[in-house]
């Protein structure tokens, strides 16, 4: 097979798996309101891309998925208060937080069991993703008032009374994005490891 030819199929596959992506994306489990939700596995053809292809590949990938996310959520950054809170915005709950899904390859060693590197390396990727909306939820999104009221919503009222803001802020941001991105974890890392079992041939490098 060409080396034109070979680039071309990959371009087209990468495509169809942001298209893919996409369109599970819009098929939520649930939503917050204010911002997250559980979709029917998303991140897996992002992830798929980055096993079969590498790295470069990945990432381009990812990256393009990014922006495609971005630009779906574009009206979340007229909630942004300052031009640094936009920034931040746009970087860590779309660029970086999906790009970051193009890496999976790194960490699913060779020599491990392909169901378990597989399964490793998505709860990797899933937590880098968390990390970034939870970095986000404080940098780009703090707001003492919105948190205490969810966490005593959420029933944590005795254990912030005293909490100062900066501590209840962090706090709010590591629990309300993570009643979203554990199950989407989950959900994720099921599927994946299920295709790894399946349908192995799925993971080999493609040239």
């Amino acid at each position: 097979m060409n080396k034109t030819f070979s680039k071309t199929r990959i371009l087209v596959e990468c495509a169809l798996m942001v298209a893919l992506a996409t369109v599970l994306g819009f098929i939520p489990v649930y939503e917050l309101p204010r911002g997250g939700s559980v979709t029917l596995v998303s991140m897996v053809p992002i992830l798929l891309v980055s096993h079969r292809h590498g790295v470069k590949w990945g990432v381009l990938t990812a990256f393009v998925h990014s922006l495609i996310q971005l630009m779906l959520g574009i009206k979340n950054l007229a909630w942004c208060q300052t031009f640094g809170a936009v920034v931040g915005c746009i970087f860590l709950d779309y660029v970086l937080a999906f790009t970051l899904l193009g890496l999976a390859c790194l960490v699913a060693k060779p020599k491990k069991p392909l169901a378990l590197g597989v399964g490793v390396s998505t709860v990797i990727m899933c937590f880098g993703r968390y990390l970034c909306s939870f970095l986000s939820g404080y940098i780009v999104w703090k707001d003492y008032e919105t948190a205490f009221e969810w966490m005593e919503g959420f029933g944590w009222g005795a254990a912030i009374a005293n909490m100062g803001e900066n501590a209840l802020c962090w706090l709010y941001s590591a629990v309300y994005n993570a009643t979203y991105m554990i199950p989407e974890t989950i959900l994720t890392v099921i599927a994946m490891v299920i295709l790894a079992g399946v349908a192995p041939k799925l993971f080999n490098r493609q040239s």
